[in-house]
């Protein structure tokens, strides 16, 4: 038992357009690329598969360091937001 969820990113939340192509790589794969890199730059290593991005607490975490890392994440997720079209 344990705590796992992803946050899929899109383009455009009406239409659910991936923020990048399934399997990316080169500058299609950069919006993401660049999400990943703001996240770690605040501490957190994700762990990100297409245009999602894993989060896989430890239950035994404390509560603040639990929500250190959600907001870092937050925060990375604006990096995001810049390549949406909706």
């Amino acid at each position: 038992m344990g705590c796992f969820f992803a946050i899929e990113l899109v383009r455009n939340p009406e239409t659910r357009e991936m923020l990048v192509p399934f399997n990316a790589s080169g500058d299609a794969a950069a919006p993401m690329n660049d999400v990943l890199a703001a996240i770690r730059a605040r501490g957190v290593w994700p762990f990100a598969q297409y245009n999602r991005v894993h989060v896989a607490p430890p239950l035994v975490i404390a509560e603040d360091d639990l929500l250190a890392g959600l907001d870092a994440i937050d925060e990375a997720l604006d990096v995001a937001d810049a390549f949406g079209d909706g």
